[in-house]
């Protein structure tokens, strides 16, 4: 049994993917073990589509696309970490350079032969591999995603996957731009909720921005997954996360677990449903993904399971009533919101100098409950001034009591004589 650490977290991290164990080089039980083809009517919805003409990009660490299961699956890409080859299609090291080649396998991995390989939620989908990484000789991460989410743009994607997380509420705002611009265009961008054995104990951003379909992980029974999952209240839906098996760079295939494999299976959903109904546009593709999902959890949304268990057939083929917004929020809605508040309390700082300013004496402020600040003593004042005069005070207090007591003895001494 092999393992492999996490990737590094830095300012933008992978999604955590614990490899259990290789997999033995037997078609019969690779096929076999995507338990998830037909428990989660996938394998149904092939019936109706398989998602050709869709691209999906994924944004990772690169995808081999010269691995068996993976030839002829990605057309193209690009990278934007500094150190990866320029077609995206060298992996990264990132802390798992095998991290992009599993998520693209499940997403769109094609086999290496009728019934033999792993095979892809959406086996004849297109696959994008935008290579990024945190490592040494790496650029800003955070300028990394925001260029790779609008080079996907530009190049066609259909769907953007980010098995990765900030592992922060918050993003940069260079961020808004470029979610904005792939939401503009009807690019549904598909995150990871994050993994709870891996630190990530509630859902971090890219997976907290509105419009963003995020995904939550399970276990093979549906239940949440305890060391893969993250909670909070913008999981939109579950997928598989435990027992999952994946391609990896040089031919291998391995099980592994994490919400960075449940992402891919619910972007090739999201690939499958944009291929049976080209005429929706992103708001309506995802809600026919969320309102379709089998009830898990709380009633109603939840912040473990979202809108519940992932269901691929009904996605694809059920009657669904359109919507005239996104159903995972409204991201212009919230920069128009938070960034104008953001600017209007931010300070008014000087701009930046290279000029050495001397040190200016501290200020005393008046606080709420000592409206004259600077009449009262500080502590800092009774500590160095107060107590040592108190002390002082107290002794020559003493003293002089002991000289008025010798004196008055020594008159009444001298009046016995």
């Amino acid at each position: 049994m092999r393992r492999r650490s996490a990737a590094a977290a830095i300012v933008v991290a992978v999604a955590a993917s614990t490899l259990i164990g290789a997999a033995p080089a037997n078609a019969d039980y690779i096929r076999d073990g995507e338990y998830w083809l037909d428990q989660y009517g996938i394998t149904e919805a092939w019936n109706t589509t398989q998602g050709a003409g869709v691209t999906i990009a994924v944004i990772d660490t690169g995808i081999d696309s010269s691995h068996p299961d993976l030839r002829g699956a990605v057309s193209g890409g690009a990278d934007f970490s500094g150190v990866g080859a320029s077609n995206g299609q060298t992996p990264v090291d990132s802390g798992d350079p095998d991290h992009g080649t599993m998520v693209g396998s499940l997403a769109a991995g094609r086999g290496s032969a009728p019934g033999v390989g792993v095979i892809g939620v959406a086996p004849k989908a297109t696959l994008l591999s935008i290579s990024i990484g945190f490592g040494e000789g790496t650029t800003d991460s955070d300028e990394q995603v925001a260029e790779a989410v609008t080079w996907a743009v530009d190049h066609g994607a259909d769907v953007i996957n980010m098995s990765l997380t900030r592992n922060t509420l918050s993003w940069p705002q260079s961020w808004d731009d470029a979610f904005l611009y792939a939401m503009e265009h009807d690019v549904v961008v598909v995150a990871a909720a994050g993994n709870r054995g891996s630190g990530t104990t509630s859902v971090g951003a890219p997976a907290t921005m509105p419009g963003v379909l995020t995904v939550a992980g399970v276990d093979r029974d549906g239940e949440a997954s305890l060391d893969a999952s993250a909670q909070g209240i913008t999981i939109g839906v579950s997928a598989p996360s435990e027992q999952l098996l994946g391609a990896v760079p040089g031919g291998g295939v391995v099980q592994w677990s994490g919400t960075s494999g449940a992402t891919p299976i619910v972007a090739g959903v999201v690939a499958l449903v944009m291929a049976a109904h080209p005429e929706l546009d992103a708001a309506n593709v995802i809600n026919r993904v969320i309102s379709t999902a089998t009830p898990a959890g709380a009633q109603g949304v939840d912040p473990i399971y979202g809108y519940g268990l992932l269901d691929a057939a009904a996605a694809v083929s059920s009657s669904v009533d359109s919507v005239s917004s996104n159903p995972m929020g409204d991201l212009a809605e919230w920069v128009r919101i938070n960034r104008r508040a953001e600017a209007t309390t931010a300070p008014t700082l000087p701009p930046t100098s290279t000029e050495t300013t001397p040190a200016l004496p501290p200020t005393v402020i008046a606080g709420p409950t000592n409206p004259l600040g600077v009449i009262y003593p500080t502590i800092t004042e009774l500590r160095t001034i107060g107590i040592p005069l108190g002390v002082m005070l107290v002794f020559t207090t003493l003293l002089s009591f002991l000289l008025v007591f010798a004196v008055r003895h020594v008159r009444s001494l001298r009046r016995k004589e």
